[in-house]
């Protein structure tokens, strides 16, 4: 059996799909669902993002800030449980299990992040503590195959406003090290699912974003 395409590969795809989106907006090949999503998603500083406007809009959305500010950004494709999320302006967040896995659009992308070993987020709902081993693939500077290994820890519940709605979330702490560099990685979950909600991570040296799931994705067929 052939191995899946990397995420490097499935981003130059969404790259692509994004950049067709951007000039082709007539073009009847393109995924409907896609372009609407595109369509639908808004970004820039003081973004001001309501529980009316995320009602309004069908897509799965999720807030993306980051150094150059916040974004809206909406599902435009699931390849094989790599979610894709877009703005117009050709930024790109790729997450898996809820886990930040890639970018586009940055001031360092992450091309690719790669859990290697045991994934413990695949199962938060029942972690106390596990360890972390991931990869890293960041441009611009062609750093590739950067690993940090790192050590993950449920913390206290929190409250946590969301679209001015106060919810009891779950917190784990991530230290991560390696290669001289060294990160923290935070994430709340739904404390009976595990599903992660709000997560602030490392995406490459100088740059972190936190992204707030408004919308969650529900795969609509189980993989």
């Amino acid at each position: 059996m052939s191995a899946l395409p990397s995420i490097a590969a499935r981003r130059a795809g969404a790259c692509l799909l994004l950049a067709l989106a951007v000039v082709l907006t007539g073009c009847t090949g393109l995924p409907r669902g896609s372009y609407d999503a595109l369509r639908l998603a808004v970004g820039g500083r003081g973004l001001d993002v309501t529980p009316e406007q995320v009602a309004a809009n069908p897509y799965a959305q999720i807030l993306v800030e980051g150094p150059d500010g916040a974004s809206l950004m909406v599902l435009g494709n699931d390849d094989a449980g790599l979610t894709s999320w877009f703005t117009p302006d050709r930024r790109i967040v790729f997450l898996r299990d809820g886990v930040l896995a890639g970018t586009s659009g940055q001031p360092t992308d992450a091309i690719e992040i790669r859990m290697l070993g045991d994934n413990p987020f695949t199962r938060l709902a029942s972690v106390e503590s596990a360890q972390t081993h991931r990869r890293y693939d960041w441009m611009p500077g062609y750093r590739y195959g950067v690993e940090l290994r790192g050590q993950l820890q449920r913390g206290d519940l929190e409250h946590v406003e969301i679209l001015g709605t106060r919810r009891e979330l779950q917190r784990f702490d991530e230290h991560l090290e390696g290669h001289g560099l060294r990160a923290h990685n935070r994430y709340w979950t739904d404390p009976r699912t595990g599903a992660i909600v709000r997560s602030r991570e490392f995406v490459g040296p100088g740059v972190e974003l936190q992204i707030t799931v408004l919308k969650p994705y529900t795969p609509s067929v189980t993989r």
